[in-house]
């Protein structure tokens, strides 16, 4: 059977649906509308006789004759990316969209510092940043890659190290100290006003941990609770609690004392930031870029064993 160029490009188009399993996302990742894509797989359905999803007002679900389709689809879509990503080696800058979903501190800690540099160094290509703070499935949303703190990315993804291991805090504004009190042990915390953070559908207990190893966690009290880190920061500032989070992010407000750092002897240190991408696909060379950059950020670390592949 030959593939036209239509064809090629309704394929794409019904694997990005069935990828997303909605419409809607799909056209977001596409620039084009729904009523777009409905008509590309009504014609893609007509020409090859076989009905590839089943769609309702709910849900999108492939078919059992559109899995198995999808299944060498992708295969061959990728060895198509991989193909074009090639030529990239043969020009003097990389060129190209690459896709990133990243966490707030990542961004302060990591994307800030070198994105002015990245996109002069490389003028042809294109960065687009989703700024998410939840665990997402990067594949799943059309992402080239994605950033988060390790231990908790998948274990069939490629992850590199970046920058220096977190360290986590407690921290409030002078005024609101004075008025309630230093804590000076954790339990201490409870009797004060916290600003609480949502993740996913829980809110975060704040642990906290002592250089000989001893450890507490605790479920905060607090009258407010969000779910953007940089909203708990300037709440904090203004007075109405006490805040947890990483030293990176508040490092201007303690230098210039807007904010003070209590309980320091016990702070909690996680592994750094890692990137991490399918394992499965090749490393596109704008990427491979970006991320050489960041880790030139830590300068002081030992040489990582870690490598992105060619």
């Amino acid at each position: 059977m030959a593939v036209s160029r239509s064809d090629l490009a309704d394929l794409n188009v019904f694997v990005v649906i069935a990828r997303h399993r909605s419409f809607r996302r799909a056209g977001e990742e596409l620039g084009v509308s729904t009523s777009a894509l409905s008509h590309a797989m009504r014609n893609l359905e007509a020409r090859l006789g076989v009905r590839l999803i089943n769609r309702s007002s709910r849900s999108v679900v492939p078919t059992h004759a559109g899995e198995a389709l999808i299944e060498r689809l992708e295969l061959g879509f990728r060895h198509i990316g991989d193909a074009l990503e090639e030529l990239n080696s043969f020009r003097e800058s990389p060129k190209g969209l690459i896709r990133l979903n990243v966490p707030t501190d990542a961004v302060e800690l990591l994307i800030r510092p070198v994105l002015p540099d990245y996109l002069r160094a490389f003028p042809d290509m294109e960065l687009e940043i989703t700024v998410e703070n939840s665990m997402i499935d990067i594949v799943a949303g059309g992402y080239d890659a994605g950033i988060r703190p390790g231990g908790t990315i998948a274990k069939d993804m490629i992850a590199v190290p970046l920058g220096p291991p977190l360290r986590w805090i407690v921290v409030g504004s002078p005024t609101y100290l004075r008025k309630h009190g230093t804590p000076r042990v954790p339990e201490d915390i409870l009797r004060h006003s916290c600003i609480r953070l949502r993740c996913h559908d829980a809110i975060y207990r704040w642990e906290f941990e002592r250089a000989d190893g001893e450890i507490r966690i605790l479920d905060v009290p607090g009258a407010l609770t969000v779910n953007d880190l940089d909203l708990s920061i300037e709440a904090a500032v203004d007075g109405v609690g006490l805040t947890y989070c990483l030293d990176t992010h508040v490092a201007a407000h303690l230098a210039d004392g807007r904010l003070k750092m209590v309980l320091a002897d016990w702070c909690v240190h996680s592994p750094r930031f890692e990137v991490y991408y399918p394992s499965r696909r090749q490393v596109p060379h704008g990427l491979r870029m970006l991320v050489e950059m960041m880790r030139n950020l830590d300068r002081q670390a030992e040489p990582d064993a870690h490598s992105i592949a060619a």
